[in-house]
């Protein structure tokens, strides 16, 4: 999987036209039940954060690609768990996560709305509580802003690390530039106002030689 993430970065950075889609498709799938536990959409979205503080890809996109992506994921698993009730938390994949189930219940039991809010940044139960909330029948509505809520802020959190270190890396680079110029020139106008007075100084010297003597 790790391979994939990588090869999907590459493709992004070659292909970027594509960046937005494939966000979409890694925050729609980490989001899904199942999906989301062996899809690390995390490392791919640092790696986009990066490409966008460089400068490579436009940011607007790429968050509303990932917003979507996220959005609509947590939807689905929401309306999956509601239509298909408990069973679908006895699934056989699902039998060596019970303990990370057992987590999403009582977090959506005890804290309900917030549970979904945060717990996109949880990441073991991330692609559980939805589906655990739409088992418990919560609120549509209270999922749902929720769900809009949390996708908003966890897209630009994991875009922000990667981000920030090409901004970084950046205004070193500008800054290094900066000190160099500086430098440079200051060398250079030392350098002209050196001459300017070794040039005055040897006009001041030839004409008190050349100025006539007076007589005593």
């Amino acid at each position: 999987m790790d391979a994939l993430i990588l090869e999907a970065g590459q493709f992004i950075q070659t292909h970027q036209a594509w960046a937005g889609p494939i966000i979409f498709l890694m925050t729609f799938g980490e989001s899904m039940l199942i999906i989301g536990i062996f899809l690390p959409a995390t490392v791919l979205l640092m790696m986009s954060g990066g490409l966008v503080g460089g400068g490579t890809l436009p940011i607007a996109p790429i968050l509303l690609w990932g917003m979507a992506g996220a959005v609509l994921g947590d939807a689905l698993s929401y309306w999956l768990g509601k239509w298909l009730g408990p069973s679908i938390l006895r699934l056989k994949v699902l039998k060596t996560h019970r303990r990370s189930v057992a987590r999403a219940r009582l977090l959506c039991y005890r804290y309900g709305f917030l549970a979904v809010l945060i717990g996109r940044f949880l990441g073991p139960v991330r692609c559980l509580i939805p589906t655990v909330a739409g088992v418990m029948k919560m609120s549509e509505k209270k999922f749902q802003l929720a769900n809009v809520l949390s996708g908003i802020l966890w897209v630009p959190a994991l875009l922000a690390p990667g981000y920030l270190a090409a901004i970084s890396v950046d205004a070193a680079k500008h800054s290094r530039e900066s000190l160099i110029y500086s430098a440079l020139g200051f060398v250079v106008l030392f350098s002209v106002g050196l001459l300017v007075w070794h040039t005055r100084r040897a006009e001041q010297d030839k004409r008190r030689r050349t100025a006539p003597r007076k007589m005593l």
